[in-house]
């Protein structure tokens, strides 16, 4: 990696949100010899660790991390029970450098399906980093983009139900106010380690527009600073349209 690829980041024109899709852990646990998917998902914590640290180091707002999504219930019991306990632990064990470096804690999905230690350390650690005026940790948990829309669907029916708005009446922007980034910009990059060139039911919504960086060969345990350097010097090289014309853009800048 280029040392000095941070140098050429230009700090006025970051990304205001960060998604990352961290995949391949268990690939990389097979990599290294160990039949055990969970031995991936400890030496994650790492590259999460300086994920944060190197957003919080340039400015970005907002960094939300796919951690366990909606189908992931769907895997070995044994598997789901030891990430639960290794939620647990790596929120306590992160927490100090979390207060030290202002970082405040987020959560979006569907938290009540979580076991209760996980829920109990998650809400503690919420509200211990609720005044912190850092970076914005957003963790995606028991979370799917389809439950997402869902939810903010089920939401805006019942007020149509008791009269408090009306159908004909809703519209993307009250549907975006529904959703669990409600308050949140939203991603303006997001990147996705292991190869794999999918979304995978993470922010249908919110990510309509956020430009799609890919590690074709790089798993997440691995993923360090320079690489989240490398996406956003990406990012910054990009011409975004929004579905207007170079031309326009260009005159418009």
């Amino acid at each position: 990696m280029n040392p000095t690829l941070k140098d050429s980041i230009d700090l006025n024109n970051l990304p205001a949100h960060i998604a990352v899709i961290m995949d391949g852990n268990g690939r990389w646990a097979k990599q290294k010899g160990f039949a055990d998917r969970i031995f991936g998902h400890r030496n994650a914590i790492a590259a999460v660790r300086e994920t944060i640290e190197g957003c919080g180091e340039l400015g970005v707002k907002y960094l939300t991390l796919y951690a366990f999504s909606t189908e992931n219930w769907n895997r070995p019991a044994s598997e789901v029970k030891a990430l639960m306990s290794l939620l647990v632990s790596a929120i306590h064990d992160e927490l100090p450098g979390m207060m030290k470096n202002q970082v405040r804690l987020k959560t979006i999905g569907d938290i009540k399906a979580l076991p209760t230690a996980s829920q109990k350390e998650l809400l503690s650690a919420i509200d211990q980093t609720a005044q912190n005026t850092g970076l914005n940790l957003v963790l995606a948990l028991s979370y799917s983009g389809k439950w997402d829309i869902v939810e903010a669907g089920k939401r805006l029916a019942e007020k149509v139900q008791l009269g408090e708005l009306k159908a004909e009446e809703i519209n993307a922007e009250m549907v975006h106010a529904h959703l669990s980034t409600a308050g949140m910009p939203d991603p303006d990059l997001m990147i996705r380690t292991g190869g794999d060139h999918r979304i995978s039911n993470f922010m249908l919504w919110q990510l309509a527009y956020a430009e799609l960086y890919i590690f074709e060969d790089l798993f997440w345990p691995d993923f360090r600073k320079p690489h989240l350097h490398q996406a956003i010097v990406d990012f910054q090289m990009r011409e975004r349209r929004f579905g207007k014309t170079s031309e326009q853009v260009k005159s418009e800048g």
